[in-house]
């Protein structure tokens, strides 16, 4: 019985030992992707960052958030938006007063609207595919107004606010329009401009 329960403890202590290992591991390879994003070498971040993602798990947590923004910027700037996109909702969902991440989400879905606005142009003639193009256009509009809102909130700039009215009278949101300003200050009152991942 005494050798049963030697034999139970000195496995668990294996077992925790190989995950602490582990998870020292996967820190040092966030750590080689910091550093080489750092040295500008950006093809080696985004193969680090990539290897790194199916075990970002294992990182604390605002490591963990600090990185889903930085390869999910790496993306961005390699012109990959749609492996940006799912990066960067993990942020704004763990880190809901971090602008920055908003302002990039609510841009790279403007790019998308902008897509589904030029089909809808096309197919003014066919008018069953223009309204479901419509009713997916409003969508993702409805989907973008939150993220440029608090961007703007935070950190007020003329231009996202004219497409931010822009996209209101686009989709006949005339409520949403007339309470814009009281939505701003409301959400200019928590903003983070930084991510700690310590």
């Amino acid at each position: 019985m005494l050798k049963k329960a030697c034999l139970a403890i000195i496995s668990v202590f294996f077992l925790l030992s190989a995950k602490a290992q582990s998870a020292d591991s996967v820190y040092n390879q966030y750590l080689n992707f910091n550093l080489a994003r750092f040295q500008g070498q950006q093809d080696q971040a985004l193969v680090l960052g990539e290897n790194l993602i199916p075990l970002a798990g294992k990182l604390p947590e605002k490591a963990r958030v600090s990185f889903y923004f930085s390869i999910g910027k790496l993306y961005e700037d390699d012109s990959q938006p749609d492996k940006a996109l799912p990066l960067y909702e993990k942020v704004a969902a763990a880190a809901p007063d971090y602008y920055v991440v908003h302002r990039a989400l609510g841009y790279l879905y403007l790019d998308k609207a902008r897509v589904i606005e030029d089909k809808i142009n096309l197919a003014a003639n066919d008018k069953t595919n223009a309204d479901t193009l419509r009713a997916a256009y409003t969508k993702l509009v409805q989907k973008i107004l939150p993220h440029l809102e608090k961007a703007q909130a935070c950190d007020p700039s003329d231009d996202t606010l004219d497409i931010i009215k822009t996209l209101y009278k686009k989709i006949n949101d005339t409520q949403g329009l007339a309470t814009l300003d009281d939505r701003l200050k409301q959400l200019a009152r928590s903003c983070i401009d930084v991510l700690n991942d310590i």
